[in-house]
């Protein structure tokens, strides 16, 4: 019998108010929650330190919904099509009624992601069980295709970030001889164990953000709405004519969890529309219609259960988040993949738990005090940013047991994602690509050795024929919808001229 302890409820708690705060700040996303305190899993076991970081990531991913509606500036990347319909209930006086629907949708939409996790990640896994070394070779490619070709517009761009990722991984002693690979003499030490996964992560996705926001010299909006005052308040009748809407819209939020890499902004933007597209009103959509906002929060809330299924049953991200929370397994040592959920049960129900009881308590902070909550957006940037700043250099410096040599890792790779950046760059397909490249070497040996050398098993094994299908199926739709995006940039660009 799985026990919850109080530590690991107050650790929930913790989180997803922490989490709250980094996604109602427009700059500070739920990747960066999740990176800035995954060095304090280290004083703790990993189910309770899962407590915390599923809260974060919770909290982080709705917090996004209150700057939505109220400042129209999506807090989060999942959050960009709550702008459109919630800024205008707001500006109509129905701040607080756009501002409920969208929790509301925000649970039902993690309901139907949990329900989704736990249906679908153990059959997955128990197939992933009968792979070879092949299969999961091929597994982990077909996840680099779909990861680098969605960079749309840029496939070529996407396709060289994952792979730069995986050349980046490969920096250290190759295990079967102990060769030094791309490393210079006076690091040979300190970098015989490849690069360090966390101090990556933390200037990724934290030390970027941090200097893009100085450099727009994070000015402070104003907070002006009126809460108190209400036109037309909350009812559940505001989801009676929205039942098919509501469920569309979280499994098409499991749908884009699932694939790799996609992200939070894809299943907004994907319900958004298919919510539009079958609504018998899509004239209404953009003025205020509480379906967009139901489309929207429902399905970034379902990624989130949908995200975690490819990182328990394979071993790959689903998203930049669920990317980062691998770092919490791997720095305790535990193998995600096909094993997980066989040798680690009690593991995998303390995840279930902790996703259903952080989507709870996400409600239960949020829903009531909502008129309360919502100032954290007048929260000033140039005091909350130093203290991130200070959490980074302190996580990366711990991460190895006070290495100051990570501190400078996470340095260089924040200029290196700030680069990217400017150079418009995706980060995201150079991460995953980071954290699968190591596997992706292991599973090709491991798959040359068994063949003795040749690479016909690669091209013979009826499951290798399968995922080459998905890959070249993949990277054919990646080619078109290339072509198809650069066609609509110069139709609008001709019509801008006009």
């Amino acid at each position: 019998m799985l026990e919850i302890t109080a530590l690991q409820i107050a650790m929930v708690f913790v989180g997803v108010g922490i989490g709250l705060i980094f996604g109602a700040l427009p700059g500070l996303t739920a990747t960066m929650a999740v990176a800035c305190f995954l060095p304090f899993t280290y004083a703790y076991d990993l189910a309770t330190s899962l407590y915390l970081l599923i809260g974060l990531y919770v909290g982080g991913i709705n917090g996004g919904l209150i700057p939505s509606i109220l400042i129209n500036i999506p807090g989060t990347p999942s959050s960009i099509c709550t702008v459109f319909d919630g800024y205008p209930m707001a500006r109509r006086g129905e701040a607080v009624r756009a501002l409920r629907i969208a929790i509301t949708s925000s649970l039902i939409g993690g309901v139907i992601g949990l329900i989704c996790l736990w249906l679908f990640a153990p059959p997955l896994a128990r197939l992933a069980l009968s792979f070879s070394a092949v299969e999961k070779f091929l597994i982990i490619l077909f996840a680099l295709s779909i990861v680098a070709a969605l960079s749309k517009g840029n496939m070529i761009t996407g396709v060289f970030m994952g792979f730069l990722g995986v050349l980046v991984s490969l920096v250290g002693a190759f295990a079967d001889n102990n060769t030094m690979r791309m490393v210079p003499g006076f690091l040979r030490v300190e970098l015989r164990g490849g690069i360090p996964l966390l101090p990556v992560i933390i200037g990724l996705f934290a030390f970027v953000q941090m200097m893009e926001e100085a450099e727009k010299g994070m000015k402070d909006e104003k907070f002006s709405l009126d809460l108190q005052h209400q036109t037309k308040n909350f009812s559940i009748r505001d989801f009676a004519d929205q039942k098919i809407n509501t469920l569309r819209s979280g499994l098409l939020g499991v749908f884009i969890g699932v694939l790799p890499g996609i992200g939070g902004s894809a299943a907004s933007l994907l319900s958004y529309s298919q919510s539009k597209n079958f609504s018998k009103h899509p004239e209404q959509y953009g003025t205020g219609y509480p379906g967009g906002v139901i489309a929207s929060e429902t399905a970034n809330s379902g990624m989130i259960g949908g995200a975690l299924v490819p990182v328990l049953s394979l071993g790959i991200p689903g998203d930049s988040t669920t990317a980062v929370m691998m770092g919490a397994f791997m720095l305790q040592g535990v193998q995600l993949g096909p094993l997980f959920l066989s040798n680690h049960i009690s593991l995998w129900r303390s995840i279930l738990i902790a996703v259903l009881i952080a989507t709870i308590i996400m409600f239960i902070i949020m829903f009531y005090p909502i008129k309360y909550i919502s100032k954290i957006i007048q929260i000033p940037k140039n005091r909350i940013y130093p203290a991130v700043i200070l959490l980074c250099t302190i996580g990366a410096f711990t991460s190895r047991n006070g290495n100051m040599f990570d501190v400078w890792i996470t340095v260089v790779f924040g200029i290196c994602g700030y680069i990217f950046t400017k150079l418009k760059l995706p980060v995201v397909p150079f991460l995953i690509g980071f954290i699968l490249g190591g596997d992706l070497e292991k599973y090709f040996v491991d798959s040359i050795k068994g063949s003795g050398g040749s690479l016909l098993p690669f091209f013979t094994r009826p499951m290798a024929w399968v995922i080459w299908f998905l890959i070249l199926l993949s990277i054919g739709w990646a080619i078109y919808d290339n072509i198809r995006t650069k066609k609509g940039n110069r139709l609008n660009l001709n019509k801008a001229i006009q």
